[in-house]
């Protein structure tokens, strides 16, 4: 069964109520579609559109103008949903969904449309079918393709996962919890799993300011830059406030007054998923196993959520997003991360299509001229 004979159409004040319940808390969901993420990028520039793609589906399009010459291209963020009942079942129909919306913008002036919804690579109807209809592979939005995964089984308990853990690995959280490293929880979504962590110390803003500060620095050490600041402060604060977000920040239990190391989560589908990672100079050597345990927390809290998969998140880079091997500069948080029993999922990639292609390119190169003019 195909979706041809979908028609996308803009979604209702009742559709756009209950937009994140579908389209971030359903399985396969994700919280850049949800009406957070849109408000945060509309304070940015972008132009949001909610769009059903018939009843049941639906997707969140950011559109960015093209200047002078008018028209706009159209990024759909980790979307539309394609649920993992699908993705086995109809990964076709869901293809089709996607084109029945690029044919939708083109009427708007869209003359590009870029999709990264996360289907796994295994799935290859919905690749195979994308490329039928038009679209072909570019280089990543988001910083990885791929992610690293610990599936979690339906009524699993903490000794059964830890049990996949490598020696090693276990040992470091033992040694985190026996040296008195505590975890601080900032989390609007409830009460679950309080045994495992601490009340803040702080606002979530001040642990915020802090958490910036370390993740510029391990942007240095490690060769990636980090910001703009505050736009990712605001962004994480009202995640947090609608329960999309976790943060984990793990403290000395004799000094709390500063951070040893902390985790960003995300929480959608039946997921939470790992986004920013990072620790102070020194830390690893001071504080050894901290990461170690901060994940393992993740992790427990996924299981007490009911979530099917810990995403701890992705180690691929730019220009290949190959499984990293030995000497690859990510090979060591390759390997940190396959010692909690995690494995490699390869997904399907960001997509685009063309459909003005003369527009594109001009558009392209005013939004270049632009960007200089503007600095």
């Amino acid at each position: 069964m195909t979706a041809t004979g979908v028609r996308p159409r803009e979604a209702s004040e009742a559709e756009i109520a209950d937009w994140d319940r579908r389209a971030v808390r359903a399985p396969g969901g994700h919280v850049y579609q949800s009406t957070v993420w849109a408000a945060q990028r509309a304070r940015l520039g972008w132009k949001p559109r909610f769009v059903m793609l018939g009843d049941d589906h639906r997707a969140l399009v950011l559109l960015r103008s093209f200047p002078i010459v008018g028209g706009s291209s159209a990024y759909v963020p980790r979307g539309p949903v394609v649920a993992p009942g699908e993705r086995r079942d109809g990964g076709e129909a869901a293809a089709d969904r996607v084109n029945a919306l690029a044919n939708w913008l083109v009427e708007a002036g869209v003359a590009v449309v870029a999709t990264d919804a996360e289907v796994p690579a295994s799935d290859t109807a919905y690749g195979t079918r994308l490329r039928r209809l038009g679209f072909h592979p570019i280089t990543e939005i988001q910083p990885s393709r791929h992610r690293v995964s610990v599936a979690l089984a339906d009524g699993t308990d903490d000794d059964a996962v830890r049990a996949g853990f490598t020696k090693s690995t276990r040992q470091r959280i033992s040694g985190a919890e026996r040296d008195g490293i505590l975890v601080e929880r900032h989390d609007a979504a409830g009460t679950v799993a309080d045994d495992l962590f601490e009340r803040p110390a702080g606002p979530p803003r001040e642990a915020f300011e802090a958490f910036a500060t370390l993740l510029e620095g391990t942007g240095e050490r490690r060769g990636f830059r980090f910001g703009p600041r505050d736009v990712f402060i605001d962004w994480w604060l009202a995640a947090l406030d609608a329960g999309m977000l976790v943060y984990l920040d793990a403290r000395d239990a004799s000094d709390r007054s500063r951070s040893v190391g902390g985790l960003i989560l995300y929480r959608h589908g039946t997921r939470l998923s790992t986004v920013h990672s990072a620790d102070p100079p020194g830390a690893r050597e001071t504080h050894p196993g901290v990461m170690h345990l901060l994940r393992w927390r993740a992790i427990q809290l996924a299981i007490r959520e009911g979530c099917d998969e810990m995403d701890l998140g992705g180690v691929d880079t730019a220009p290949d997003h190959a499984e990293p091997s030995k000497g690859h500069p990510m090979a060591g948080l390759y390997e940190h991360k396959r010692s909690f029993g995690a494995h490699w999922v390869a997904m399907t990639g960001a997509h685009e299509r063309v459909m003005r292609p003369s527009r594109y390119s001009i558009g392209r190169v005013a939004a270049r001229v632009d960007r200089i003019v503007s600095r």
